[in-house]
């Protein structure tokens, strides 16, 4: 599948528009997808055409089910090698959004899981559906996160929520995910795009360079939550040794047959 075809885009007065479209996957977040997601960012950063971004799952039930490893390939295109050189292409898409110099809106049609959820917190606003489902479930599959993703919610819901939320893997739905911080306004799906778009459009009439160095403004004090170099060669190895163990291949296990998972530590 083309990257043009695994995500869409528009343009339409100063707003720009980026829809999943793996409807097979649930909008699983595959390397191809998210390479297609940083450089159509790119493209449309490097001119002040688009002053607005919307992120959308679509008209399916996901906005997105998370990061899909299965699209792995065992061959990878020069682009993906270029990519995959430089950083992790999740985190290379992540940090696309989040840096995108104008205001982004994550338009949440249905549930986001894991990376999924991540990229929606990487946006400036979050405007979901009232019976919206979120999750972070690695602690339920045995997975450390990686620590640039943790900063991304700890900028948005602060240390005590982020906690909860990755230490429980809980579930959120609708107001609980209010509550959290996870989603700002809930609306009626029928409502989703128009109240959406409307947002976009009043905030796309103000002047760019309010909006632009603002957003840049709030990025700068981003940049102080960074984990040194050492810190963050120890996280790695924490990811590193969840990867490798047991556990992790008993939380898989335990995902694919549907019962709870029965860790040991190891």
């Amino acid at each position: 599948m083309t990257e043009e075809s695994i995500l869409l885009t528009e343009i339409r007065s100063h707003v720009g528009t980026l829809t999943f479209n793996r409807p097979q996957r649930k909008n699983a977040l595959s390397l191809e997808l998210l390479v297609a997601i940083h450089r159509t960012l790119q493209e449309w950063g490097g001119r002040d055409e688009v002053r607005v971004v919307v992120i959308t799952g679509g008209s399916t039930k996901a906005f997105s089910s998370g990061y899909d490893i299965a699209s792995i390939p065992t061959q990878m295109t020069p682009e993906l090698e270029e990519a995959m050189r430089s950083s992790n292409p999740l985190e290379f898409a992540l940090n696309s959004v989040a840096e995108y110099p104008y205001p982004t809106i994550a338009m949440m049609n249905g549930y986001a899981y894991g990376a999924g959820l991540n990229l929606a917190m990487c946006c400036d606003i979050r405007i979901a559906v009232e019976d919206i489902s979120v999750g972070m479930p690695p602690a339920k599959l045995g997975l450390v996160y990686h620590p640039e993703g943790i900063r991304q919610f700890l900028e948005v819901i602060g240390m005590a929520k982020t906690r909860e939320i990755f230490l429980s893997a809980r579930t959120y739905l609708g107001e609980d995910a209010r509550a959290m911080g996870l989603v700002d306004w809930l609306v009626p799906e029928a409502d989703l795009v128009s109240f959406t778009y409307s947002l976009a459009d009043e905030i796309a009439a103000n002047a760019p360079l309010s909006l632009k160095g603002t957003k840049r403004i709030l990025s700068m004090y981003r940049e102080g939550m960074r984990l040194t170099q050492a810190r963050q060669q120890e996280a790695e190895k924490l990811m590193n040794e969840a990867f490798d163990s047991d556990d992790l291949k008993e939380g898989q296990m335990a995902f694919f047959e549907k019962r709870k998972p029965k860790f040991h530590g190891r």
